[in-house]
């Protein structure tokens, strides 16, 4: 997998989420949710890292499938275990003339330059370093194991979340938003939906700028229940006023826990 990332030294700069900086540092951390990690997730975190949030990125199925030669042969692949470019070289060596035409090439290309592989959201483990994902796009501010915001793209991803969390019982007792964002699963909607998601993030993290100015950064980046109470209030507002904005792309919002 990535090669791990051996280095203790601090960062000469705060880092730019729960850092001493001012609120123009400040950035939410987020977490996209598809299926399989390919296309909607995949398409959030790369638009999400480019405008520099912290963003990591999982898929709630028990297998990677992609589409094959018909719609009974898949390729199906492991989470956590094969790689974005063995997937490009694998198919490119099948058929580049299909996958190249359904997309799929061009998809596995822009992953691979995005982290190294698919992850699972069951097996995210919660609170623990991701020192090994140093080099994953929007890694900076992730490497804590903990985010502010999750996004899934699909009802189905958002009700899996949703149960694993409860089955995790809350052990860091820390809210998190867990907010579905339905997206039709091609290339063409997963381009639309990235820019939706980013503007919902800018949305949000705007309204969390304010309140941590308001409340004091320490109190706010402890990320509490109550240090992120005036915040939590808000974003059910944030999101109607974003689906005005983003009609077709319906949402759901519940406040979860970590």
């Amino acid at each position: 997998m990535e090669a791990p990332n051996g280095s203790s030294t601090a960062p000469a700069t705060p880092a730019l989420n729960g850092g001493q900086g001012d609120s123009g540092d400040f950035k939410l951390r987020f977490c996209t949710v598809c299926a399989s990690n390919q296309n909607r997730s995949m398409e959030a975190h790369l638009r999400l890292s480019e405008a520099h949030y912290p963003v990591i990125s999982f898929g709630t199925g028990s297998l990677v499938r992609l589409p094959g030669p018909s719609i009974t042969q898949p390729n199906v692949y492991q989470f956590n275990k094969v790689s974005y470019d063995s997937m490009y070289k694998e198919l490119h060596e099948k058929d580049p003339r299909l996958y190249t035409a359904n997309g799929l090439l061009n998809m596995l290309g822009r992953n691979r330059k995005v982290k190294w592989g698919p992850e699972r959201w069951q097996d995210w483990q919660v609170g623990i370093p991701r020192i090994e994902h140093s080099s994953d796009r929007g890694s900076k501010g992730t490497e804590g194991g903990v985010v502010d915001v999750v996004i899934t793209c699909e009802e189905r991803c958002w009700d899996a979340v949703i149960d694993d969390l409860l089955n995790r019982g809350s052990p860091l007792n820390r809210p998190v938003h867990v907010i579905n964002v339905d997206i039709k699963d091609n290339h063409e909607e997963a381009s639309i939906g990235g820019r939706g998601i980013l503007d919902l993030a800018d949305s949000l993290n705007n309204a969390a700028k304010e309140e941590r100015d308001t409340i004091g950064a320490a109190s706010f980046d402890m990320a509490s229940a109550a240090s992120r109470a005036s915040f939590d209030e808000r974003v059910p507002e944030i999101i109607g006023e974003w689906q005005e904005r983003w009609p077709n792309l319906p949402a759901t919002w519940t406040l979860a826990w970590f």
